[in-house]
């Protein structure tokens, strides 16, 4: 693990629901932002303070917080127990290693989920954990960084696009987990492109940098595994919870996340299943190049044999062999050994070695 990182061991002997920072060190300025809105009226600003964000807790119309970085304990807990967030709660949401899941505390849902995007600067996969709360009027979101797939969410709510503005804090929290999941969609489909890529230069010219690729790709194919396989099962009980913040009405928008869940799955299981593959096509294709070069160093080696052989006798210089003294001896020699050779040639060629 890298140094500017802290390690979930360093909370080894603390008492449930200490408060301690568990992910990426970080120095820049948390960014809390707020969107409250109803059918006709939008209030859009960025809080200086926590304390700005208290007066959206009860109000009658809807607020969605957002805050951008963990690192700053003081005002976590500061909302937390201005909100009545459980302190396990509280300490969740500072752990960055979470597995995604739900949690029902009657007045308001927990949910963690893994914000997955692509990287375009580092050209990798980057994985992020997002924490959401779900309260009759308010959806609090916390993110690692600055930086996420809301930005769809942010459009509909400024210009009134949709039902969203329609609807309760229900379907704001459903909005904010349908963008999560169908980014997973394009993440996919550049891990895609780069498996039929890595394919192709298998078939054509594999290198060790392929073998790279071929590793960095199931990394992270196991890194999204980790992080949609839960959130299958978070979903199903999203879906069939009892809770009284999520109307009817939004249990179909939550079986189609679901079926998309589904989809994403299987697309991961697919594109394991070729990474695995295209590791035993790079294995054989090396392995063919092999035998190749030892087929032809084994053809070179039992053409040479016989002339060796032949070099070997008349090397020996024995005072009593006839041929020594033979004026035409020499070239004689030479022509039985090119004889050899290409007997030989057309030989293996016959049997398709060569």
């Amino acid at each position: 693990m890298h140094k500017s990182t802290r390690k979930r061991s360093e909370k080894a002997g603390l008492s449930p629901g200490t408060l301690i920072h568990v992910g990426e060190r970080r120095t820049e300025k948390i960014k809390i932002s707020i969107l409250n809105y109803d059918k006709t009226n939008l209030d859009e600003k960025e809080a200086k303070t926590i304390e700005e964000c208290f007066p959206f807790k009860d109000t009658p119309s809807v607020t969605w917080i957002n805050i951008d970085g963990l690192h700053e304990i003081e005002i976590i807990e500061k909302l937390g127990n201005y909100f009545d967030l459980h302190p396990l709660l509280q300490e969740d949401i500072l752990n960055t290693n979470q597995r995604p899941k739900m949690e029902d505390f009657e007045n308001y849902i927990f949910f963690v989920l893994k914000m997955v995007y692509c990287c375009q600067t580092k050209g990798s996969t980057e994985i992020e954990q997002v924490s959401l709360i779900l309260g009759s009027n308010f959806v609090i979101s916390f993110q690692e960084r600055e930086g996420d797939v809301f930005n769809s969410v942010r459009d509909r709510i400024r210009k009134n696009k949709g039902r969203i503005r329609k609807a309760g804090a229900d379907y704001l929290a459903y909005s904010l987990l349908d963008a999560i999941v169908d980014n997973y969609f394009t993440v996919l489909e550049n891990i895609g492109e780069t498996i039929e890529d890595t394919e192709q230069k298998l078939a054509t010219h594999p290198t060790p940098e392929t073998v790279q690729v071929i590793h960095k790709l199931r990394r992270e194919m196991i890194s999204l595994r980790r992080s949609i396989w839960p959130l299958r099962e978070l979903i199903n009980n999203l879906e069939h919870s009892e809770s009284k913040l999520i109307h009817e009405s939004t249990d179909m928008y939550l079986r189609d996340v679901y079926d998309h869940t589904i989809q994403i799955i299987d697309t991961v299981e697919s594109y394991r299943d070729m990474i695995s593959g295209m590791m035993d096509i790079y294995l054989s294709s090396m392995s063919n190049k092999m035998n190749e070069v030892m087929k032809v160093l084994t053809i070179f080696a039992s053409i040479f044999i016989p002339l060796t052989f032949i070099t070997g006798i008349y090397g020996m210089n024995f005072e009593f062999m006839p041929e020594l003294k033979w004026q035409g001896g020499y070239f004689t020699v030479l022509c039985l050994m090119a004889v050899v050779a290409i007997s030989l040639v057309i030989y293996f060629k016959r049997k398709k070695w060569l």
